[in-house]
């Protein structure tokens, strides 16, 4: 177990941390983490409850993600953690001459053009049948009755909505976009914070992946419906991009920090930024986390993990430097030592030889699961297929069309992908999982938290009310309104631009879950920054 005090409380919240026994699940929305205790009440394990979150997610928060997702999973079961890489490909027609054909000198955000494969729903599949002890027409009951039904619409949620309908209105030109504001602002506006919203072919879309385990997703009659909405509007997905898809386990990456095992999945995710910044950090002695000193060094190794990962990581097979040689000592020894007194502007180094939901979730067994899913960039490409539901990511949007790039578009790619889970592990003993979803922020937010647990000591309702701040670019620092006003102006004098935001929003949304080895007691954190709930049972 973590050694945090539980009493320890530095940072002013409306939450302490939460207890639980038999099962716990945290996400950024409190029917969605009832919807998995539910599911684990009715003899559902910590797998079960993630997918039953995560389905009930795409009903319940679709400004961060919807059916037409891309998943990952870190999964603590029978003693051992288990990857699971459910991002999708680009299609077999999309190479950089036919994206340049369409007049783009870069893959654009929206439309049909970004969107890849779509990975949560086989994701959901094959998490069932490898792990689970429910089928998915049980786990995803919740989602498809909140999608039946209807729900209230939370306060953040409502705001996030409202926003993303406004600027979609001068954003989205086009017939393809159509069904995009037939299902989520049929009257021409974003539902309202406590207004009741419903999608009945949301629910329809759930019920046929789960009487057909996502079969029909890729090789069935949904598949057919979204090939047809794209070769009508010329986009690349096809259905032979979607039949021949299937997500993949893989062994998930780690570095000892302080004694404890910080684990990532592999690349193409970016969870290897985040590794790479605590590798340059784990020498360093940090004797008080409100200190400048301490932000600053912080700052500088993240900095230089980003620059690096940018300009290394992409699907693993393509990278020209490997995983080895990324956390290597030495390479973490290099980097360190241009750490300085004054702010750098960071370059990336070649190493030696050698807008998203998440959700974790814990049961009696020992099993946990930390899981994240995203649509990316809040709604994604503003593509909704006709009478689905299914709201498609945008995740091309991150492929560069310069062919010297290592993350260049080709064909039946996985990009560089920005969605993270992480899980924490003490020798053969698991901690838990835990992470902060928001794009570019989340390896910046999994840092921060790490160390605020093993560093610091703080429980896990501390850890994310804690001061966050944002690498933007350069020696740009964004930081959010809690951040103290002393070290701020003191990181300035050290050369770093700071930037106070006015908003806690972009600063990520975290969960927690730690585990007590000895009584098996669940301690849990949910996100201050947004509608987060830790369910217990």
């Amino acid at each position: 177990m973590v050694n945090f005090d539980p009493h320890e409380y530095p940072y002013p919240s409306k939450r302490n941390v939460v207890y639980g026994q038999k099962g716990m699940v945290a996400t950024s929305q409190p029917l969605a983490a009832e919807a998995g205790i539910e599911i684990m009440k009715k003899g559902g394990n910590a797998v079960d409850a993630a997918i039953a979150t995560a389905a009930a997610l795409t009903v319940l928060e679709p400004t961060s993600n919807g059916i037409g997702s891309d998943a990952f999973a870190l999964v603590w079961i029978k003693g051992k953690l288990h990857g699971l890489n459910a991002s999708g490909y680009s299609p077999e027609n999309m190479t950089i001459d036919a994206v340049k054909a369409k007049g783009y000198e870069a893959v654009p955000q929206f439309g049909m053009t970004p969107v890849t494969v779509p990975g949560a729903p086989a994701a959901w599949a094959e998490l069932a049948d490898k792990f689970g002890n429910l089928p998915l027409t049980e786990s995803l009951k919740p989602a498809i009755s909140y999608a039946e039904d209807g729900y209230p619409v939370s306060p953040t949620l409502g705001a996030f909505w409202k926003e993303a309908a406004e600027k979609f209105k001068t954003t989205f030109e086009g017939e393809e976009f159509e069904a995009w504001f037939t299902t989520f602002a049929p009257d021409e506006k974003a539902p309202e914070a406590g207004s009741v919203w419903k999608s009945p072919d949301h629910a329809a879309t759930l019920k046929e992946i789960a009487e057909t385990n996502a079969e029909s997703f890729y090789r069935g009659h949904l598949a057919e419906k979204i090939s047809r909405h794209f070769q009508k509007h010329g986009g690349f997905l096809s259905k032979q991009d979607l039949a021949d898809y299937s997500p993949e386990w893989v062994d998930p990456i780690k570095v000892n920090y302080r004694g404890y095992d910080v684990w990532e999945i592999p690349p193409n995710g970016q969870g290897l930024i985040a590794l790479m910044g605590l590798n340059t950090l784990k020498k360093d002695d940090f004797s008080h986390k409100e200190a400048v000193e301490t932000y600053h060094r912080q700052i500088e190794a993240m900095k230089l993990a980003y620059s690096d990962g940018l300009a290394h990581i992409t699907e693993e097979t393509h990278m020209k430097h490997t995983v080895e040689e990324l956390l290597s000592d030495d390479f973490a020894s290099q980097r360190r030592e241009i750490i300085g007194e004054e702010a750098l502007d960071p370059s990336p180094a070649e190493p030696p030889k050698g807008g998203t939901v998440y959700l974790a979730t814990a049961d009696a067994e020992g099993n946990m699961v930390s899981f994240i899913q995203s649509n990316f960039m809040g709604f994604g490409s503003g593509i909704v297929v006709p009478e689905t539901g299914i709201a498609m990511q945008n995740r091309g949007f991150t492929f560069s069309l310069d062919e010297s790039h290592v993350n260049s578009l080709q064909p039946r790619k996985k990009t560089f992908h920005t969605i993270i889970p992480g899980f924490l592990s003490r020798g053969s003993e698991p901690v838990g999982p835990f992470g902060v979803m928001g794009g570019y922020m989340q390896p910046q937010g999994h840092m921060q938290v790490i160390m605020s647990t093993i560093d610091f000591h703080l429980n896990p309702q501390a850890a994310l009310d804690a001061p966050r701040w944002q690498w933007i670019s350069g020696r740009k620092i964004l930081v959010d309104p809690s951040f103290p006003n002393y070290i701020a102006e003191a990181l300035s004098r050290k050369g770093h631009q700071i930037e106070r935001s006015l908003t806690h929003g972009g600063f990520g949304r975290g969960q927690i879950i730690w585990r007590n080895p000895d009584s098996g007691v669940l301690a849990g954190g949910t996100e201050p920054r947004t509608d987060g709930h830790v369910a217990v049972w």
